[in-house]
């Protein structure tokens, strides 16, 4: 996260000389719900870097991330192919992630920091297009949630990252 991108001016990474623990947490993350979205041997022996700059970190800022690398590395992809440094784009489906939640009893799509940080239950979903969970991690901040909650949850982020992934599509068009 860039140093403004909260309420009180976040240290970089670099001038700490390490990365924190979040920061971490959060690499992992995009990088293993990326992965799961290509043919690593139709990549061969390449590496893309993918730099997730937060601007302003509202609440979301793995979703938003996870959401927006992904255009990013389609792009990368289409790069390398027009200069025949792969034979093809090796995606394998779009994806994309958003935070659910239930708040003052009420369940809600992409949480803002201010109903995050209410939230009697917080959730954060990564899907394909094709409707499969990459990971969904899931907290019970105030108390423990239901089968029954868990399924709306689940639901009201397949419809968010379905609309997340129409506006992927508008941007790279299809793979």
């Amino acid at each position: 996260m860039l140093p403004r991108s909260t309420a009180t001016r976040k240290t970089r990474d670099a001038s700490r000389g390490k990365i924190d623990g979040r920061s971490m947490e959060i690499q992992r993350l995009i990088g293993r719900s990326l992965r799961s979205v290509v043919d690593m041997t139709k990549l061969g022996e390449r590496t893309i870097w993918i730099d997730c700059d937060v601007i302003q970190a509202d609440g979301g800022t793995r979703t938003a991330s996870i959401t927006g690398a992904f255009v990013a590395m389609v792009e990368a992809m289409k790069w390398m192919k027009e200069r025949r440094m792969i034979k093809e784009i090796p995606v394998t489906g779009f994806v994309s992630a958003i935070s659910v939640g239930i708040v003052e009893g009420e369940t809600m799509l992409d949480l803002c920091y201010h109903e995050d940080s209410r939230a009697q239950v917080d959730m954060n979903v990564v899907m394909t297009d094709k409707g499969e969970y990459i990971e969904v991690q899931g907290t019970g901040e105030e108390s423990p949630f239901t089968a029954s909650d868990l399924t709306k949850l689940l639901a009201l982020a397949a419809e968010g990252c379905a609309d997340l992934n129409k506006a992927q599509k508008a941007i790279t068009g299809e793979i």
